[in-house]
Order: structure tokens, then C-alpha cells, then sequence
């Protein structure tokens, strides 16, 4: 074989293996490279990837509806969708799966990243994950759905800072007088009780919600760290 070839084929060799790296890399990452081909809502996609469709549910966020059977339209709703529909429309995006892969619906459950993420980190999150955009600009608001609690923390983050700034939804006093309390706690799928971040019985498998929402899941305070008497406390400020 003329030195030539001996070349080529080596450099062939050497780009195939980088591809393969790559390749298994992404898949322990559980991220999967898509086409976004419609959006059905703000936080609901159509996708094309490895040949197959799939309609996507952006995993933590909840857009107002714009094509409820018994809510209708809600307000805000057509600017979510229409923000979701400029944003990712015949775009190329990552989707990273979390603990479930599906929904009761059949949906695909998925982060949407606008860029493959290199480290992901906080600042990674704001700029190229699509959910967490949508939550600091205003179009959603935070839907907890255990075991997919992944980047739980930073999505009760981010709806707070565009709380705080009066962005998109929370600028309309529907959603600004009704909106939940802002005082975090901590609860697991399995267990009863809500605890703050310090309790000692808060371990990887709790995932945070605002107390108002522990309440209505029928968790009731810890008798330890007493929850309820620093949401009084805090209240009082």
C-alpha cells in the first residue's frame, strides 16, 4: 500500500474512533439529538430524530394553555406558544431524558438544550436549556412531576428571579396576586412530611416545591425542623 493510503487510511481511522467517542459519550449523557418540526404549545414540541417522531413534553415547566378541552385559552398562553414556535422551530436541538422516558400520554419527557451541553452548569442552564428559558423569561411557570427532579433546584430559582422582575406571566395580575408562596421545601414521592433544606431527614431523593404546593399534595409539616413555624417567621418579614 503507497504511503499515501497508509495516511488516509490511518486519518480515517483516527476520525471514526473520535466519532465513536462522541457518539457513546452522548449516550451516557442520555442526550439525543433532534429536529424540531412543529410546536403543538409552549411547552410542548413535535421532533424528528433517528428516523422516528416524537411529540415532546419539556420536563418541569408548565406554559399557559392555548387549546385546553375545558381551560381554553389562557392568559399568556398564545405568547408562550409563539415564543416556543420562534425560538425551536426547524431547529437542531439536544433532548436529555430524565429518570422517565414517557408520560401518560406517550409523551417523550425530555430537557431541551439549544446547544449540546459541554459541563452543565448553572450558567450552561440559563443560556442553552430551553426549559429553563422559558422559566426566566416569564412564559412558564414550575410543575414538579417526581422522579424527573433533576434540575429542580435551579427551576424554582429561575421562576423566582422572573417573579421578582415582573417578566412575561407574573406581569399580569392574575398570575401576580394568585401566584403560590415562594418559600421552598423539601419532599420525596414516598414519603408524608415537608421539611427545609437543613432537616436532617433531606437527602438526594427529596426535590423542592413551595410549601403552599406540599400542602395540596397532602404533606403536612416535619416535627423536627418545623417548617411551618420558619414559613410564619418569614412571612413576618
Amino acid at each position: 500500500m503507497p504511503k499515501k493510503a497508509k495516511q488516509n487510511t490511518l486519518i480515517t481511522a483516527i476520525v471514526l474512533s473520535i466519532i465513536t467517542i462522541i457518539l457513546i459519550l452522548t449516550q451516557k449523557q442520555g442526550l439525543m439529538k433532534a429536529c424540531v418540526t412543529r410546536v403543538v404549545d409552549g411547552d410542548t414540541i413535535k421532533v424528528e430524530a433517528n428516523g422516528k417522531t416524537y411529540t415532546v413534553r419539556l420536563i418541569g415547566v408548565n406554559t399557559p394553555e392555548t387549546n385546553h378541552p375545558t381551560k381554553g385559552v389562557e392568559p399568556y398562553g398564545p405568547e408562550a406558544k409563539e415564543f416556543t414556535t420562534k425560538q425551536l422551530t426547524e431547529k437542531t436541538v439536544w433532548l436529555e431524558l430524565d429518570v422517565e422516558e414517557k408520560d401518560k400520554y406517550n409523551r417523550l419527557l425530555a430537557y431541551v438544550w439549544l446547544e449540546k451541553p459541554v459541563n452543565f452548569s448553572e450558567e450552561e442552564i440559563r443560556k442553552k436549556m430551553f426549559n429553563a428559558i422559558l422559566l426566566l423569561e416569564g412564559y412558564a411557570q414550575v410543575m414538579t412531576v417526581p422522579p424527573n427532579v433533576k434540575y429542580a433546584d435551579y427551576f424554582v430559582k429561575f421562576q423566582r428571579e422572573a417573579f421578582e422582575k415582573q417578566k412575561g406571566l407574573w406581569g399580569l395580575s392574575m398570575y401576580n396576586e394568585n401566584t403560590k408562596s415562594d418559600f421552598v421545601v423539601y419532599i420525596s414521592k414516598d414519603g408524608k412530611k415537608y421539611h427545609l433544606k437543613s432537616c436532617r431527614y433531606v437527602n438526594s431523593k427529596y426535590f423542592p416545591v413551595n410549601i403552599e404546593e406540599a400542602r395540596q399534595k397532602g404533606y403536612t409539616s416535619c416535627g423536627i425542623c418545623k417548617p411551618d413555624e420558619a414559613y410564619e417567621e418569614w412571612k413576618s418579614k
